[in-house]
């Protein structure tokens, strides 16, 4: 068996070797999963929501949802979701601290929708990791329109508690392009009294626009100087149907599989294009990469297509500066794996956000893949990985994080000798599928 469950149900056997070839279709898009949920549940009227992801996330977005009285129908692999949408004020005062699981992307929202709930108190925690995240990027730009948000540190980690206030818009400069801190910003600018425009120095994840879009609001999109994103209030928003695209972040731990692992083929179809979203295609550009985007479509407003890899022999060293960054943030990890049979020196810049996900991404693989053999300096804002080492199978730890587990997966395939993999079942909390089709992949 190519990738098994060792006698220890905490770390998984994955042996070297052997090559990759099929079809495969990748969850649904996390981030359009999440907001799906939280613009359906203040939409009036029904949203039905085809290709969600079953995953750990977005299943605790639903569930604090729940708590707060909106009805939401069984989040399963495969069934089309539905929501009975209460209206932009028709969120209850939980009876219960709401609970984001290991969900950053939840609870940063989940401050923005609750902030303007006057009269209504909520708090909000998660699990260890993420009672360890930072908030207050957050916070304190929904303060600047008047939300009463508490926590640990100034407010900067969960338990947050929040007081609903009556916002007032306002002009809000991102210092980073974040597409979470930006979207909690446009879901409190639903409610407030007056216009809110939030201007980002570089074009992050557009998902939030596009659907906050569909579903009504008056929202404008320009700017010279910095990108400007600008709401007026009062506009009820309607429940849609909405088709949920494939996560190109899942996708692309396949398309450097392909790439990288001998006699490979791999088509995966149905994968997102957002144009925020394809930096690991540029990337790929840099490494000559041998894929094709065949059937390129439109689906519910996003750009879709499917993608085609083979195995693409030597392939050239990298460089990710903070420029390319808000388009690929998620496949750091994997690229970190992609540079290490690249030849040459590949350089990773301007990567400091990976070090408050899920764990310290840069830490975390530099750590694991130097456990591999891998030759990694680690830099506060990022990684320079000498390819051209070969990798040794071995005992590695996802620790805890789930873009970590698959990387290393990936990695582990490509090692000499087997390796067990600590805490893979990690890998659920976005891509709950990902050792079943690793498995039928496998030739």
């Amino acid at each position: 068996m190519s990738a098994k469950k060792s006698d220890n149900t905490k770390a998984r056997e994955i042996c070297s070797g052997g090559g990759l070839s099929g079809k495969v279709r990748v969850p649904g898009d996390k981030s359009i999963s999440h907001r799906a949920l939280l613009f359906g549940a203040i939409a009036e009227g029904p949203t039905s929501i085809k290709g969600l992801l079953p995953a750990e996330d977005p299943i605790s977005t639903a569930s604090c949802l729940r708590a707060m009285g909106v009805n939401i129908s069984p989040i399963r692999a495969g069934e089309t979701v539905r929501i009975e949408g209460v209206g932009l004020d028709g969120l209850k005062e939980p009876d219960e601290i709401l609970d984001c699981g290991n969900s950053g992307t939840t609870m940063r929202l989940l401050l923005g929708l609750l902030a303007g709930r006057k009269g209504r108190h909520f708090v909000l925690t998660g699990d260890e990791s993420l009672r360890n995240r930072p908030m207050q990027r957050v916070g304190h730009p929904l303060q600047l329109m008047g939300a009463e948000i508490q926590g640990r540190s100034n407010g900067n980690y969960a338990p947050i508690s929040i007081t609903g206030q009556k916002l007032h818009g306002a002009v809000v400069g991102t210092p980073v392009a974040s597409a979470q801190v930006k979207s909690a910003i446009l879901l409190a600018a639903l409610t407030a009294e007056g216009p809110t425009t939030v201007i980002e120095p570089a074009h992050s994840r557009d998902h939030s626009e596009r659907m906050l879009k569909a579903f009504g609001a008056n929202l404008q999109v320009g700017g010279e100087i910095g990108r400007h994103i600008s709401v007026q209030p009062g506009e009820r928003l309607l429940g849609q149907d909405v088709i949920v695209p494939g996560d190109i972040s899942s996708a692309a731990f396949w398309l450097i599989a392909g790439a990288l692992v001998p006699n490979s083929e791999l088509t995966i179809e149905n994968v997102g294009l957002n144009p925020t979203r394809t930096g690991i295609l540029e990337i790929m550009n840099q490494m000559e990469v041998n894929y094709q985007v065949l059937n390129r479509r439109d689906v519910a407003g996003e750009p879709v297509g499917d993608i085609r890899v083979t195995n693409s022999g030597r392939l050239k060293a990298f460089n990710l500066s903070e420029e390319i960054m808000p388009r690929l943030i998620d496949e750091v990890p994997i690229l970190s794996v992609a540079a290490c049979f690249c030849d040459g020196e590949s350089k990773i810049t301007g990567a400091s956000e990976l070090r408050v996900k899920e764990t310290d991404r840069l830490a975390v693989m530099a750590r694991q893949l130097s456990a591999m053999g891998a030759e990694i300096q680690e830099h506060p804002d990022g990684l320079t990985i000498f390819g051209g080492r070969s990798l040794k199978g071995t005992a590695i730890d996802s620790e805890t994080d789930h873009r970590v587990a698959m990387s290393l997966a990936i990695a582990a395939l490509l090692a000499k000798g087997d390796s067990t993999l600590s805490r893979s079942d990690a890998a659920a909390v976005s891509y709950p599928e990902f050792w079943n089709d690793l498995g039928r992949l496998r030739k």
